[in-house]
């Protein structure tokens, strides 16, 4: 089983900007695509972005599009998340996951908290 962990997150005046960060460890071998959901208070998680291991392909939320950039560096097995020009309704606890390149056992991380003030 493979956990993540997350850092990054924050408190931020609206267009600034945070780089949210996720560890993987123990069968990062067995890691294939890496990406990031949210949730807001009272609403459900939603997708963020992802990437794929070779880092190839790449998918936004349209919600997210032109202002967030995925990235990853297999090396030091971690996923990034650098936000920009961030909006209050960015506010949300970002988590982490990681799915297999075998299997359908999907991974998350403990979630890092983010707070876009006005």
């Amino acid at each position: 089983q493979v956990q993540l962990v997350e850092s990054g997150g924050g408190l931020v005046q609206a267009g600034g900007s945070l780089r949210l960060s996720c560890i993987a460890s123990g069968g990062t071998y067995r890691i294939g695509d890496m990406g990031w959901f949210r949730q807001a208070p009272g609403k459900e998680r939603e997708f963020a972005a992802s990437i794929s291991r070779s880092g190839s392909d790449i998918y936004y939320s349209d919600s997210v599009k032109g202002r967030f950039t995925i990235s990853r560096d297999n090396v030091k097995n971690t996923v990034y998340l650098q936000m920009n020009s961030l909006k209050p309704e960015d506010t949300a606890t970002y988590y982490c996951y990681a799915d297999p390149r075998l299997g359908a056992q999907r991974s998350w991380g403990q979630g890092t908290q983010v707070t876009v003030a006005l």
